[in-house]
């Protein structure tokens, strides 16, 4: 498999395929949402270059608020609010939002202040909003629409796995 920083700008979306093939090999046979969550942080943070942070935030059902997951990093926020910082707001949204710059983002939750890009992928089975999946980058503008597509289709993937588990 390459990574995203062996191929051309533009190849990242053959980057994001290849990537889709290991987390479906990853996955097969496993419906467990925590461990497949576990091992699509893992594969997420490994795989992809810049990345100081890759996990999942995760609807708590009392609360709606948005509860630490699975994940790869250093320590980070327990819980946020929906409507809240990065997760918050793509939780609220139920749409993917890509921060070339988190700190001029109004409300921006600092967990690492090392982070200074971010894009965060709800994790939607139907219309029902299971979590967030998010990255963050020490790297200004490290995620782009590219990342969000190929993102996109790995949430469905991991989704997909876990849904007889549900």
């Amino acid at each position: 498999m390459h990574t995203l920083d062996e191929l051309p700008v533009g190849d990242k979306p053959r980057a994001y395929a290849e990537l889709e093939a290991s987390l479906r090999a990853l996955l097969d046979g496993e419906t467990d949402f925590v461990a497949c969550a576990a091992n699509t942080a893992a594969l997420l943070y490994w795989s992809l270059p810049q990345l100081n942070w890759a996990g999942f935030y995760l609807v708590e059902p009392r609360s709606g608020d948005l509860v630490l997951g699975p994940f790869q990093g250093k320590p980070a926020c327990v819980r946020i609010a929906t409507g809240k910082g990065v997760c918050g707001t793509a939780a609220a949204r139920r749409e993917t939002v890509v921060v070339q710059d988190v700190h001029a983002f109004p409300g921006h939750i600092a967990c690492d202040s090392a982070s200074n890009s971010e894009v965060v992928i709800p994790v939607m089975d139907g219309d029902r909003l299971l979590g967030v999946l998010d990255l963050d980058s020490p790297v200004h503008g490290r995620f782009d629409e590219a990342d969000a597509r190929g993102l996109e289709a790995l949430v469905r993937v991991f989704v997909d796995a876990t849904r007889p588990a549900r």
